[in-house]
């Protein structure tokens, strides 16, 4: 199955490599010869540490090398393509004029399909023939298996059934979503994240207790505070200031996030955030509570 990756940055250069390794031939296409050409060095450079750190055999990385081509033709890229993965493009109207004039240079059975959270009903609005866009949501590329699949209202079962099928062969999971604003694993991780910094800002809890509940709780590796903390708090209110335009209240970042990001201490990268940072490591809160219990004595019995 032929791939075209349009875009060479960190998403796209990490499909690339997935459908390389996988076996099929992928042509990662950039607007510019270096950006394209780097692309294909990265691919290369992470392959060679694979085969030195982690035993991948030699055959293999030589193999998804001799998969890869880069170019700066779009209708090249596209022409013999059995899947186009959109990795760069991130406006609806921008998208759908894109996939319009991809179009134009592809066979009737090719899959187009958007991988930076645009709508894909909107992207599809211009097609002759919407059936054949699907949207794919890849966390982590080369480290998480999940791929959130989604399914526009124009998808068709077909289009759908080989999308999941292309996401099985790269040795990834799908799971089928429907064509709504954040990803189905963003949208439950910060529901989760933003109560517990709710439960801060309330005083309910302090930040170590709050993590402590749900990692001994509910077995989870990382607390929420910590798991913002390490996303990077900036980049959390981005999101949630995004989700909650779309979604309504239940995703509006809580005060203490806005301060927190105001105030420049973003989480690891800044070295605090609700906790601080050392050496990659959460050592202290960096966010207090008043003290529990709030009693340094228990109340009088009116009785004695």
């Amino acid at each position: 199955m032929d791939v075209a990756v349009l875009g060479a940055g960190a998403a796209g250069r990490a499909i690339a490599q997935l459908c390389a390794v996988a076996g099929h031939p992928v042509s990662l296409h950039d607007g510019t010869a270096a950006a394209a050409m780097d692309g294909i060095d990265t691919v290369e450079q992470r392959l060679d540490a694979a085969v030195d750190t982690r035993g991948r055999e030699a055959g293999t990385r030589a193999s998804a090398v001799e998969n890869l081509q880069a170019t700066t033709g779009l209708e090249a890229a596209v022409a013999d393509a059995d899947v186009v993965l959109e990795t760069a493009t991130t406006e609806s109207g921008a998208l759908q004029k894109r996939f319009a004039d991809i179009e134009d240079h592809t066979d009737r059975e090719t899959l187009l399909v958007p991988t930076t959270g645009v709508a894909v009903t909107a992207a599809a609005a211009g097609l002759r023939h919407p059936d054949r866009a699907v949207g794919m949501r890849f966390q982590d590329p080369l480290k998480r298996p999940l791929v959130e699949v989604i399914v526009a209202e124009q998808t068709s079962r077909e289009t759908f059934e080989r999308a999941t099928a292309f996401v099985d062969g790269i040795d990834r999971s799908p799971v089928a979503v429907r064509d709504v604003p954040g990803a189905v694993a963003t949208r439950t991780v910060l529901a989760l994240e933003v109560e517990a910094m709710r439960l801060v800002e309330d005083g309910v809890a302090g930040v170590e207790a709050v993590d402590d509940a749900v990692r001994l709780g509910h077995d989870h590796p990382v607390g929420p505070l910590e798991s913002a903390d390490r996303a990077g708090l900036d980049r959390r209110l981005e999101t949630l200031e995004s989700l909650g335009s779309e979604l309504g209240a239940r995703f509006d970042p809580p005060e203490l996030l806005r301060e927190l990001v105001s105030a420049g201490t973003t989480g690891t990268a800044a070295g605090e955030g609700f906790y601080v940072w050392e050496d990659g490591q959460p050592t202290e809160p960096a966010v207090a509570i008043s003290d529990l219990p709030g009693r340094e004595r228990g109340p009088d019995d009116p009785g004695r």
